[in-house]
């Protein structure tokens, strides 16, 4: 489990799509990130434009901000070995190469291309971070959805409530003024 949530905080949303950094890849296959896009080049066919993009200088520049965010937390929970997170979350990249980012469908292609044992029983974990993820994701829309249908219940009860005591005070009117009528001055004989 503890693998898992450690690849969760290496899950980006990015373009509207949940990826993967080259280098937190080839930190998790304990390869060098160069190898890991050398072996990725070497296979470009496999890896269309929905599986593999390479990020922007704007997206990197404000991807920076959010690993330095991610490094801090991990660090403050103790999570593991400081080092380790320092090299898998670098805060400048070496060189003026940019990332690559993998989507779910671009990890799994990976697989095919690292065929070490280390490679394949971390992309087994990885598809399971991305699982888990997806029945968050689902948990947290059907609790919307709840939250939905208990707002729209309160909102009937709302007008219901402003009916009644419309009623009621229709009622405390009608009794007001015939109160009013039952003790007027009358005029007149007195018997």
């Amino acid at each position: 489990m503890q693998i898992i949530r450690s690849i969760q905080n290496r899950i980006y949303e990015l373009r509207g799509e949940r990826v993967m950094l080259d280098f937190d890849l080839a930190a998790l296959y304990e390869v060098e990130t160069r190898i890991l896009n050398q072996a990725v080049k070497r296979n470009i066919k496999r890896f269309p434009k929905d599986f593999m993009f390479q990020l922007t200088r704007k997206e990197w520049s404000d991807m920076s901000s959010q690993i330095v965010m991610t490094y801090s937390q991990v660090v403050d929970n103790k999570e593991s070995n400081p080092s380790q997170i320092v090299t898998a979350y670098p805060a400048k990249r070496p060189g003026t190469a940019l990332p690559y980012a993998f989507t779910e469908q671009g990890v799994a292609m990976l697989s095919g291309v690292l065929n070490s044992d280390k490679a394949i029983n971390m992309n087994i974990a990885i598809m399971r971070a991305f699982v888990e993820i997806r029945k968050i994701l689902l948990q947290q829309n059907d609790l919307k959805e709840q939250l939905k249908q208990i707002k729209d219940r309160l909102g009937e009860h709302d007008v219901q409530l402003s009916q009644i005591y419309d009623a009621m005070e229709n009622l405390l009117d009608e009794k007001a003024s015939e109160r009013k009528w039952e003790e007027r001055q009358r005029i007149g004989f007195k018997t």
